[in-house]
């Protein structure tokens, strides 16, 4: 959540909404803007993929959004297969901490996003389709 807040010059002034988790970081910082939590943990959490798959699917419909943009965390899966079922694009930006390895969530994502970026060079060995821009921090 942080690197996607550290874009606001990006999203500010353009209708949003963000998904994430109950926590009183997450409340703090998004503060006044269209929230909704989805169900954690989500690493591993075969329960928690279907919950959130079943919730990825009623909000995205409710909501139309036109691009999904996420930083990481497995609750991304859901709302990237079923956002690009509906047509929605898809930016995926890997962890500022992954310098030579892929996450999980970046593994599953990556075959169907429009861009994924990343923030070292060396994963570009992993994913060879990435934009690296540099760090985000």
């Amino acid at each position: 959540m942080t690197h996607l807040y550290m874009l606001k010059p990006f999203w500010k002034g353009k209708e949003r909404f963000w998904v994430t988790f109950d926590k009183e970081d997450a409340r703090s910082l998004l503060q006044g803007e269209k929230l909704y939590f989805c169900h954690y943990p989500t690493n591993r959490s075969l329960k928690a993929l279907l919950l959130n798959t079943r919730f990825a699917w009623k909000l995205i419909r409710r909501e139309k959004p036109d691009l999904i943009i996420s930083s990481g965390a497995a609750v991304a899966v859901p709302f990237f297969y079923i956002g690009k079922l509906m047509g929605a694009k898809l930016i995926y930006i890997e962890v500022f901490d992954r310098i030579d390895k892929p996450t999980m969530t970046g593994k599953m994502v990556y075959p169907i996003t429009d861009r994924f970026i990343v923030q070292w060079e060396e994963l570009k060995k992993v994913y060879p389709k990435a934009l690296n821009l540099g760090s985000i921090f």
